[in-house]
């Protein structure tokens, strides 16, 4: 038998490396899945259907619960709106469950091992600020169209016929991108660790979405994204721990250190094809002395710029995140927005910092087809815990999937319902029919997504691919659609102009820069980074130019009035003071929003890199400091986000309690009487209802003093 001797000292295990009888020397697997799952169908299966199966019946459950013991009102207005009297906490949870696609777990770990340390942190800060920057927006709406249902009915108020087809094509354009990433990412996952056929992972995921999206709409998306967030994070704070304080591999920011300079020290790159045997992943090209331990790479602040421009198509131009703040209360909007932030943050830079640098400190055999597809992460967890790993990190997945899908439902299910059925097919629709045409539209999309994903997947798209590529396609409806809210003489050609060049310019730079870098047009190659980082660019900022331009030469000086003017399927009833729509208030809330959410942002994306820079290579002191911050964000931000919506629904969750255990029938029938004697009461005119209640009074006073005096002496 080989000797071990020449073995790399910190893994011997026969799944990373064979030991033939001949030459004594370890010979490195080509590949670290090498094709075959970890895990069986039955357990794919299981976590799929039976996940799915759970949570429709007991999201749809808890919306049982809501309409029977606290009121809710299940109109369509309520469907789509969640009764726009969502708290802080609650909204935060759904900001970060809505944000946790499959690229945030998978992605961000994949440029951990491609730049090291600033891979984690690109990705973290280039996809927290557009949400703390959306909170601005949100405050916007509160003021300037308070009634509204989605972007584009925004649009069509102040711009227009044109304008809103062009903004509603760009709308679904977003969702189809990011149901695209959400179900690749996924069922490449599924099919990595379990062996279950990919095209049936990408229709099977979504079922038990639909199922309770049809039931609850919005506020069963937003009860769903909380229990998500919350197995989220648990499996987050798990698997940081493991990699930091646990695991008998790793186990502590110092050995993680040491294997990082080990692995940056080897003669060759694991990323050369066919590579693989006896070498390890060797310097990084662009980072300074080839390390993982410096924020000075070329590739990691390439990659944070596409990012940072393609995030902001994700968030402003996704009218799932329009609907959320709709949905929440005036005064939780800005908060709730700048909170989901910052807890978000955690997620890609706290996994990634321990899977994503895990992989490398371990030196795993992962190919560069595997890190595209999203599977750094797995890889790692399968490393560390065995089988128990992969079923971590599975069930993580599956909770970000199904989240951000039925967030996508509901953003698509309104759009085709108030954008096009109730503006072009039917403006007079009822309540009725509004809530049975978002019903059939998510049942529609729910199919058309996994379809969607069959697609992409025999064409070779990957997620790593689609990620670089959105900020190209929707980047230039960022700044208009910001303008929109934002700047009062931002006029309607220059939104269409703008949205529609810049789109155009940026696909034509992208593949312009592609042949010419390369000589070849293909998947690889415009998915390679100088190419993206040019067409995102040119899209973002062409947009926003051509916008500026035409609206400084032909001011369209508005004033607001026809946004207000949005109306609403059904009067809602909300049970909210008054002082919340106060415009003072709103006007503060702004300036908060402003203050917080720009001084974040120059906080993650400015100050914090540069202060990082003259560090270099990092030392190992540096690095632990590193390591405890992403520690203590990641769990200082789960157990926010998991308490705060607990204790601010706490009066609604006893009362749901109360109800259960109590003769709920009896206290019913008592309310319903109080309601009826209140109703009539409401009815009679004031005068009349003093002269009936003085009436009373004399005749109990009679009646007392008859009695009285009947007494014997």
């Amino acid at each position: 038998m080989a000797s071990l001797e020449h073995c790399p000292p910190f893994e011997f295990s026969a799944k990373y490396y064979h030991h033939p009888i001949n030459g004594g020397n370890c010979e490195r697997q080509q590949s670290f899945f090498e094709g075959k799952p970890v895990l069986n169908q039955g357990v794919g299966y299981s976590v799929i259907l039976g996940f799915g199966t759970f949570f429709a019946v007991f999201t749809s459950f808890l919306v049982w619960l809501e309409k029977r013991y606290v009121g809710s009102r299940h109109t369509s207005e309520w469907f789509n709106t969640a009764g726009r009297n969502v708290k802080t906490g609650l909204i935060a949870s759904v900001i970060v469950s809505q944000w946790t696609w499959a690229a945030t777990i998978l992605q961000s770990s994949n440029v951990a091992w491609e730049y090291g340390i600033s891979g984690p942190f690109w990705y973290a800060s280039g996809a927290t600020i557009q949400v703390l920057l959306f909170g601005i927006m949100a405050i916007e709406i509160k003021r300037k169209a308070p009634h509204a249902h989605t972007v584009c009915e925004i649009v069509k108020a102040r711009w227009g016929t044109a304008a809103h087809i062009v903004f509603l094509t760009f709308c679904f354009m977003t969702n189809i991108i990011v149901t695209a990433m959400l179900l690749l990412g996924g069922s490449a996952v599924v099919n990595a660790l379990t062996g279950v056929n990919i095209y049936a992972a990408s229709f099977l995921i979504p079922l038990g979405v639909i199922v309770y999206t049809l039931a609850g709409g919005l506020k069963a998306t937003f009860l769903a994204s909380y229990i998500h967030s919350v197995i989220v994070h648990v499996v987050l704070v798990t698997f940081v721990y493991l990699v930091y304080t646990a695991s008998s591999e790793l186990g502590s920011p110092s050995v993680v250190y040491h294997r990082l300079l080990e692995v940056a020290s080897k003669s060759r790159t694991c990323r050369e094809p066919l590579s693989y045997h006896g070498q390890s992943c060797g310097p990084v090209s662009g980072n300074y002395k080839g390390s993982y331990l410096t924020m000075l790479s070329s590739g990691g602040l390439v990659f944070g710029i596409i990012n940072i421009v393609g995030n902001f198509g994700t968030v402003f131009v996704d009218n799932g995140y329009w609907m959320s703040a709709i949905a929440a209360r005036p005064s939780s909007t800005h908060k709730g927005y700048l909170l989901g932030g910052l807890v978000w943050f955690a997620v890609p830079f706290s996994l990634a910092t321990s899977l994503g640098l895990g992989a490398l400190a371990l030196d795993l055999p992962i190919t560069e087809s595997e890190a595209s597809h999203g599977l750094v992460p797995p890889a790692t967890a399968v490393a560390l815990m065995g089988k128990g790993g992969s079923i971590l990190l599975l069930t993580m997945l599956f909770m970000a999937v199904t989240s951000a899908g039925s967030s996508e439902l509901v953003a698509v299910s309104s759009l085709c319902t108030y954008d096009i059925y109730r503006t072009y097919i039917n403006p007079d629709a009822n309540g009725k029919k509004i809530l049975k045409v978002s019903r059939v539209v998510i049942l529609a999309f729910g199919c058309f997504m996994g379809l969607l994903a069959v697609i992409l997947n025999k064409a070779g798209v990957s997620l790593g691919w689609m990620y670089l590529a959105m900020g190209v396609l929707i980047g230039s409806a960022v700044l208009p659609i910001a303008f929109m809210l934002l700047w009062r003489k931002a006029n309607a050609i220059g939104a269409i102009l703008g949205t529609t060049i810049g789109c155009v310019l940026g696909i034509i730079t992208w593949l312009s820069v592609t042949k010419i870098e390369y000589g070849r047009v293909n998947l690889d190659t415009t998915g390679r980074n100088a190419p993206m980082l040019a067409g995102n660019l040119v899209s973002i900022l062409t947009g926003g130019a051509v916008h500026a331009i035409c609206s400084v030469l032909w001011p369209q000086n508005y004033d607001w009035s026809t946004t207000k003017q949005i109306t609403m399927v059904e009067k809602e009833q909300i049970d909210l003071p008054s002082e919340e729509f106060k415009e003072d208030k709103l006007i503060r809330a702004k300036a908060w929003i402003v203050k917080w959410g720009v001084g974040f942002t120059v906080l993650i994306v400015i100050l914090w890199p540069i202060l990082s820079l003259p560090a270099g290579e990092f030392s190992k002191g540096y690095f632990t400091f590193w390591a405890v911050i992403a520690i203590a964000w990641g769990t200082v931000g789960s157990a926010v986000i998991i308490a705060l919506p607990l204790t601010e629904s706490w009066e609604t969750i006893q009362i749901v309690i109360l109800g259960m255990f109590t003769n709920d029938r009896l206290i019913e029938k008592v309310e319903e009487l109080n309601f009826k004697l209140h109703t009539i009461m409401q009815a009679i005119p004031e005068a009349e209802r003093l002269y009936l209640l003085e009436k009373e009074k004399v005749k109990r006073a009679e009646a007392t003093e008859q009695n009285a005096s009947s007494l014997p002496a």
